[in-house]
């Protein structure tokens, strides 16, 4: 008889258990329900980068020396510079600045290591071709500025965490600091 009275109360004990996991993933699925959508609708929003985003890379022809710097810091070697030796000024006149997107790893070693700064990081990201071929980008490519996103009245721009609307008009970024 006592073992039966022991089943039972094992019995009772895993109800209670498993009542209450039910009752805690409940608890957390009601949690979830308060909180805002995460995800967005492409091509109809888009959201707002950071600052320090690593987008495609914007490249100044006249600033640039030929010096070479951004190859070799380059973890893949991937920008082409070509340039050609003037033995009358004796300096380097470049003449070819390329980087193809569909190798880069956005890493930003260039862009950091680039002693005239004529490379920076923009904040465009959209970059999808039908053909791999057109993400080889020339130095023309490279000087176009991209569109901004805040600026385009065809789409609507999505508020990251790090930019909450406060005090009408007042936004957080990620330079704010809040006690």
């Amino acid at each position: 008889m006592f073992p039966m009275v022991t089943g039972f109360m094992n019995y009772g004990q895993q109800t209670i258990r498993a009542a209450r996991y039910i009752g805690q993933s409940f608890i957390i699925t009601l949690s979830h329900a308060n909180r805002l959508p995460v995800t967005i609708q492409y091509p109809y929003e888009k959201s707002i980068t950071s600052e320090r985003f690593r987008g495609r890379i914007h490249f100044e022809f006249d600033k640039c020396i030929a010096c070479e710097v951004c190859v070799r810091v380059c973890p893949i070697d991937l920008p082409v510079v070509d340039w050609r030796f003037e033995g009358d000024i004796k300096n380097k006149i470049l003449l070819n600045y390329s980087i193809d997107f569909g190798v880069c790893i956005f890493c930003g070693n260039c862009v950091e290591y680039c002693p005239t700064n004529c490379l920076s990081m923009t904040e465009e990201y959209e970059l999808s071709t039908y053909d791999r071929h057109e993400l080889n980008y020339n130095q023309i490519a490279l000087g176009r500025l991209p569109m901004s996103v805040i600026g385009d009245y065809t789409i609507q721009t999505v508020m990251n965490s790090t930019q909450i609307k406060i005090d009408k008009g007042k936004y957080l970024d990620s330079r704010t600091i809040t006690n």
